[in-house]
């Protein structure tokens, strides 16, 4: 005689469960009114007022500058008066000079400011509260204009595009090598992405800095890093078990483009900000550096498709893909400079490149499965990640 399982019902979500969750979330929500209303016993006011004013960044135009600014304290704060050089000048405060929590307000001040010269400004709440803004060089911002849009795409090209198609163009000759020559590219290949990475989480970690504490800059990196790692995981899995060789080889090409495209978004944001602040030398310092440093891209873009034969519109989608978004970085760095969008950007291509990485480790361990370390895979990561810190070393 055989004993029969019972059989198992399915589960619903009915009202009834509907409302057993929310009830814990009413009665936390009555606690902390109860709390803020009685102050737990104690004393909450605090001897002095808690203000913190963000200054996102300064426009100069001819005879007046511009602070748009964010209050990023605990409570509303007024805008009273606003010293430039010494002098209290007179100003606008647009929408309003009360600004509320987490508010953004744009103060007009209208000073004939001279060209090359630096200014010290310091923004004073209704509290008697100062602020300072440090103008180290005084530069007509650039407008969105023809000439400027012009100007900062050929900068784009410069930075991303042309080196990476130029390390694309290694392609023929590196088809022709052995075996485990390729499997050194691909070892080098990871060796570039572990340090990009690396590179690419410090200046984050750097731009998090900038950051009101209110935005939390380490967790925006995580989640930005960890939620585009498993992005890319989830896009890839399930794995199809009848996709070739050929076509997972292609597939990691497009991620690394895609993530060294991250990258120097980044890059191209860096380079854009120094622009816009009239800090010339440094923007083209920036520019040769990168041009000297991407070219290692390209040949990571490649590496993986070395055996395969990609069509010229491939190879051309992949350049753009890793290169472009310099362009769209110069854009935003030079008309629009955000340390917070900078730090969510750079957070993303963070998790993209070690994803990619991963990948490719992956196949580095399946081409020698069951044997130690190859000399020539070490010594591959190893000249990777060095290729980058020597031409790093042009920029920093």
């Amino acid at each position: 005689m055989t004993e029969s399982t019972p059989p198992t019902t399915e589960k619903r979500f009915t009202f009834r469960t509907f409302i057993l969750l929310l009830l814990p979330i009413i009665l936390l929500a009555g606690v902390i009114s109860l709390f803020l209303n009685t102050g737990g016993g104690l004393d909450l006011e605090a001897p002095a007022p808690i203000e913190n004013l963000n200054v996102e960044r300064y426009h100069l135009e001819h005879d007046h500058i511009e602070f748009h600014v964010q209050n990023t304290g605990p409570g509303t704060l007024t805008i009273a008066s606003v010293i430039v050089n010494d002098a209290v000048m007179p100003f606008e405060v647009s929408p309003d000079a009360t600004i509320p929590r987490l508010g953004k307000a744009t103060i007009t001040v209208n000073y004939a400011w001279t060209e090359g010269e630096a200014y010290g400004v310091r923004i004073f709440t209704s509290n008697a509260i100062p602020f300072d803004v440090e103008i180290p060089v005084a530069f007509e911002t650039p407008a969105p204009e023809a000439k400027t849009f012009w100007s900062f795409t050929l900068i784009g090209l410069y930075v991303g595009v042309i080196p990476i198609f130029l390390g694309i163009f290694w392609l023929p000759a590196l088809r022709t090598l052995g075996k485990k020559w390729m499997t050194f590219l691909m070892a080098l290949t990871t060796g570039l992405l572990i340090y990009l990475g690396l590179d690419t989480l410090n200046e984050a970690l750097e731009q998090a800095a900038e950051l009101p504490a209110t935005y939390q800059g380490i967790g925006l990196i995580g989640i930005g890093a960890v939620a585009t790692y498993m992005l890319l995981e989830l896009i890839d899995n399930p794995k199809s078990a009848d996709r070739s060789e050929t076509s997972q080889r292609m597939n990691i090409a497009w991620r690394i483009a895609l993530g060294i495209g991250i990258h120097n978004l980044g890059e191209g944001l860096a380079i854009g900000a120094a622009y816009n602040v009239g800090e010339i030398a440094l923007g083209t310092f920036l520019v040769v550096g990168f041009i000297i440093q991407n070219i290692t891209e390209g040949l990571g873009i490649i590496a993986p498709i070395l055996k395969d034969r990609p069509t010229i519109g491939q190879l051309a989608m992949l350049g753009l893909i890793g290169g472009a978004p310099a362009i769209v970085g110069a854009w935003i760095g030079g008309y629009t400079p955000s340390p917070f969008l900078a730090v969510l950007f750079l957070a993303i291509g963070t998790g993209a490149i070690f994803q990619v990485a991963v990948e490719i480790a992956k196949l580095i361990q399946k081409d020698t499965l069951k044997q130690p370390m190859p000399g020539y895979i070490f010594s591959g990561v190893l000249v990777g990640m060095m290729m980058l810190w020597v031409t790093g070393i042009f920029i920093k």
